[in-house]
């Protein structure tokens, strides 16, 4: 079992996550930015959870006035949707930009 090539594999790519995550742990600034963003995001995602629910109760209640408010709900959650979909895409393009800025690029 001890020269499993799974067992190996395993090892190695430990050995790669843990050297990429300590040579970022010298970056606390891009770890408190990365912290920050996720944080907007989930707030993002908690009122989408609350849109979603007011708009089902309001769908349930079969009310008139209710049915046009979720008009509004609606285009709410499509605009946070757009706005989680562009804070994951900054987040990517910052978090690559400053590993890269770290030292990590290479050229091949």
């Amino acid at each position: 079992m001890a020269n499993n090539p799974r067992n190996n594999a395993n090892k190695k790519l430990k050995h790669h996550r843990n050297q990429d995550s300590d040579d970022f742990d010298g970056n606390p600034e891009a770890w408190a930015t990365l912290d920050k963003n996720f944080k907007h995001v989930q707030s993002v995602l908690d009122r989408n959870r609350m849109l979603i629910q007011q708009v089902n109760d309001n769908h349930q209640s079969k009310n008139p006035d209710n049915m046009v408010k979720n008009v509004a709900l609606i285009q709410e959650l499509n605009g946070n949707i757009s706005k989680v979909v562009s804070l994951y895409s900054d987040m990517s393009s910052n978090f690559s930009t400053s590993f890269h800025n770290n030292g990590h690029h290479k050229e091949g």
